[in-house]
């Protein structure tokens, strides 16, 4: 079935692991939190998707206990900001290791604006945003049961602004807005800029 196997725990033998790469594209979570004092801090989380509809559910993973986490974990809250292909560079500025309390949205030169029901700001010229409140905190463990230094953040999406220019007949124009993602190995991303159509079958 394949030319090249590996075991992950005894390692891939290659110049660079592929798991990323194979694992891929995925949306880039960016994430605002802000903490009890109200510092903002803003985030991009290359573990990040959608996992439920009704309601919605969206959640984003980090190797390590992170700013974002801690934020959550005090306040219930956070906004997934959707990075466009204008924003990217300013989101890669935010992934720098800021000390806690600095505000990465300043540090990128970005306008915050305020949501509707939830305290962290979206980034102002996002496309769309959604406001979350947090459904769980997880500390995720391997296949023997042992905890590791990761965790899953889940929230349920409150709120959904929309850039109203990226709505075409009440259709989000996913293509026009040029998502970012992810793509496996350091620095590299992709880009939505066109999309195809298949129908699911019914049987």
């Amino acid at each position: 079935m394949t030319d090249y196997f590996y075991e992950p725990r005894k390692g891939h033998g290659l110049p660079h692991d592929p798991f990323k790469a194979i694992v891929a594209p995925r949306p880039v979570g960016w994430v605002t939190t802000i903490d009890g004092q109200g510092r903002v801090n803003l985030a991009p989380y290359s573990f990040f998707n959608a996992f439920a509809s009704r309601p919605p559910l969206v959640g984003f993973a980090t190797e390590g206990w992170k700013d974002s986490v801690r934020n959550v974990e005090e306040t219930g809250e956070f906004v997934c900001n959707l990075v466009s292909r204008d924003l990217a560079e300013a989101m890669n500025i935010t992934a720098a290791p800021l000390p806690f309390g600095e505000n990465e949205m300043i540090r990128a030169g970005l306008e915050a604006a305020p949501a509707r029901l939830v305290r962290p700001p979206l980034v102002a010229r996002a496309v769309a945003a959604l406001e979350c409140r947090k459904t769980a905190i997880i500390r995720l463990s391997d296949a023997h049961g042992v905890e590791m230094e990761n965790w899953l953040i889940l929230g349920e999406v409150v709120g959904v602004h929309i850039n109203g220019s990226f709505l075409k007949d009440g259709i989000f124009d996913t293509a026009a807005a040029r998502p970012v993602a992810r793509c496996g190995y350091a620095g590299d991303y992709a880009e939505v800029t066109s999309l195809f159509q298949m129908t699911r079958p019914v049987a």
